[in-house]
């Protein structure tokens, strides 16, 4: 009886593979030529590397197999945007969003199932934490969206855009986030330029200071959402332990890619944090620095307890942020219409099991 493959190839590094190939008394090239089949070709079995020997793909798959997580629901929003649901191999869900633009294309990621930091406005944290995802996981979620998602032409050029911004705080998962991380940006791996991927977090300071190390980092994110601590730690629990004074000072050390921006993502709920008082101080609080700020009104949900801003309010907050010289833009909600809000579709359809 043939022994059962244990090992995933996919989600493994360059190095890796490496050393698997050698443990299997193979010239080191091959190494490079599984790495791009695995992920700049994305191929689904060993069987379809077909430049590798047949003699070595059969003891190869004696060892490993190619897995990623399966589908478990797909929602088609009017306006393009896409929702998936995914099922990890213990029954987690995650959530990963396509998002159509005319000059891009944009997948948003989840990196832990679920979400331990609680921030009072996100339903991910509402519905609970489980566990970190495995790098696997999380490129997987990359690769199903890059392969099933619609194209305009047979040779759509629109670049792609990740966003780490889906279920999860990415830092807390900072080994398994950054190994998904380095095979997306790396050339010959999924070829995501730096400047294409964005890390969201609400600041864990001592993973901040190793991200800045990273040799190839990211885009940088920081969940604000408040501007001063008191408001931020009615809001966000996290402001307790990492202040806000500190998360700034951090941010305004990150060496951005290629002299970019630092994004300040801001989260507008009626008459908590949209107030015209609040945008002085956050033009207060952020005037000078080599940010910009991304306003995002409420996507409401059942169980989170705010209300969406008002439209002129949001028109009033971005006004006052930009007569102080702060650069802004306003998010403009996607896929209301298949629950395209963070969470939502994995608390429905946890509920619906229950």
């Amino acid at each position: 009886m043939s022994p059962t493959p244990t090992k995933n190839l996919f989600g493994l590094s360059l190095a890796e593979i490496e050393a698997l190939v050698a443990g299997l008394g193979e010239p080191s090239f091959r190494a490079a030529q599984i790495y791009s089949w695995l992920y700049a070709k994305r191929v689904s079995s060993i069987g379809a590397m077909t430049n590798l020997k047949a003699e070595f793909r059969a003891a190869l798959s004696l060892q490993c197999d190619v897995r990623r997580i399966d589908v478990a629901d797909r929602q088609v929003s009017e306006d393009g945007t896409i929702k998936w649901l995914f099922r990890c191999d213990d029954g987690a869900t995650i959530e990963s969003v396509f998002i159509p633009e005319t000059r891009r294309r944009t997948i948003c990621i989840s990196t832990q199932a679920g979400c331990p930091v609680k921030c009072a406005f996100c339903l991910t944290g509402i519905s609970g934490y489980k566990r970190n995802l495995k790098a696997w996981e999380i490129l997987s979620q990359v690769a199903h969206v890059m392969d099933a998602a619609p194209t305009t032409s047979s040779r759509d050029e629109r670049p792609w855009n990740v966003v780490v911004m889906g279920m999860g705080e990415p830092l807390l998962n900072y080994e398994h986030t950054m190994a998904a991380l380095r095979i997306l940006m790396d050339p010959h791996g999924f070829a995501i330029t730096p400047k294409k991927l964005t890390l969201s977090t609400v600041g864990i300071l001592p993973a901040l200071e190793k991200l800045k190390l990273e040799p190839v980092r990211p885009n940088l994110a920081i969940s604000l959402h408040a501007p001063t601590s008191k408001l931020r730690a009615e809001l966000m629990p996290i402001e307790n332990k990492y202040a806000l004074k500190d998360v700034i000072a951090a941010a305004d050390s990150y060496p951005s890619p290629r002299g970019g921006r630092v994004t300040y993502e801001y989260v507008l709920l009626k008459d908590v944090n949209d107030r015209d008082e609040h945008a002085h101080a956050l033009s207060r609080l952020l005037r000078g620095r080599n940010g910009k700020v991304n306003l995002i009104p409420l996507n409401p949900a059942g169980p989170i307890p705010f209300e969406a801003p008002r439209k002129a309010q949001v028109a009033r907050f971005e006004g006052i942020l930009l007569d102080a010289g702060i650069p802004v833009s306003v998010r403009k909600p996607r896929g209301q219409d298949v629950l395209a809000a963070c969470g939502q579709l994995h608390l429905k359809t946890s509920r619906n099991a229950s």
